[in-house]
């Protein structure tokens, strides 16, 4: 081995370093582009992507602000944190990295959450709008005409997404095609069984009211199952999130109680591996639990 090095030398060494390093990533070029795209410019696409769902209009200058920003003070805010009070940069720098990687990836779960929200209570409106889809029918209004009374007389978000359909209607797309873009922005199964009812009425033709009548016999029965299994899954869910909670606040309790050996386990590179563990193990109990508990109709 020594013999080969003294023939290879420190530059021969380094080359063989650098073609080991160099051949695979020229394998992987396209995935290994594909995933700093996907963690750059992907994350804002997405964003973008996500407020439209939401109606939200933002210009993709400040979407690009937002998340260097935000990135930026993660950082520099962890750094200090580490460096002035618990008196250690290094670690500072380490964590400082963690924190601009997750405030980066922050705002994904953050609009899953909100797009999630605004389907929930689309859901809890369809009912409502449909018995007024059906009634407008009865009186001897046409689709579209049904489709702007419920625009006008429920809240957002049902108003906003019937809105959306009259406007794209009225730049000329088709009414079946404006249905099956609601059905992508609201990816429900009782939306979904909603526009396959219109379009395929409108073809083979049909009563609409009665169709939309058998709708609501069906939500409301879905909506009395899932309040039903909700009632079930609470004590499961609160049992959850006290256990997740509970190692925080007995480590605050500890901390009142001996400050002392608190500080040493946050100064300590054991401590530290200890606390980013049970973190850790406390987050993958509270998801394993949430995915119990979260039955999906």
């Amino acid at each position: 081995m020594t013999f080969f090095l003294n023939i290879l030398g420190s530059k021969g060494i380094a080359s063989v370093i650098g073609l080991l390093v160099f051949i695979p990533i020229f394998k992987n070029a396209q995935k290994l582009f594909d995933w700093v795209e996907n963690q750059t410019i992907g994350t804002r696409t997405y964003i973008m992507g996500a407020l439209e769902k939401l109606f939200i209009v933002i210009p993709e200058i400040k979407i690009t602000y937002f998340l260097i920003g935000i990135t930026i003070l993660s950082f520099i805010g962890m750094v200090f944190f580490w460096g002035l009070f618990i008196g250690n940069w290094v670690l500072g720098f380490f964590f400082g990295l963690l924190a601009a990687y997750i405030s980066l990836k922050l705002p994904k779960p953050i609009l899953e959450y909100l797009i999630e929200k605004r389907i929930e209570e689309y859901s809890s409106q369809m009912v409502d709008a449909l018995t007024l889809l059906a009634n407008g029918i009865r009186a001897g209004l046409s689709m579209p005409q049904a489709l702007g009374m419920v625009a006008n007389e429920l809240p957002k978000p049902t108003s906003e997404e019937y809105n959306m359909i009259l406007q794209q209607q009225r730049i000329g797309v088709p009414l079946e095609e404006c249905l099956e873009n609601l059905a992508k922005r609201i990816p429900t199964q009782d939306n979904e069984m909603f526009v396959t009812s219109v379009n395929i009425l409108k073809e083979t033709g049909g009563n609409l009211a009665e169709v939309f009548d058998t709708i609501i016999i069906v939500i409301r029965e879905r909506i009395r199952l899932s309040q039903k299994i909700q009632q079930y899954t609470a004590s499961g869910m609160f049992q959850g999130m006290t256990i997740a909670a509970m190692p925080f606040g007995i480590g605050f309790i500890y901390y009142l109680t001996d400050p002392k050996s608190m500080e040493n386990m946050f100064r300590h590179p054991l401590g530290i591996a200890m606390a980013i563990g049970a973190v850790v193990l406390d987050g993958i109990g509270f998801f394993v639990i949430l995915k119990i508990v979260k039955i999906k109709l």
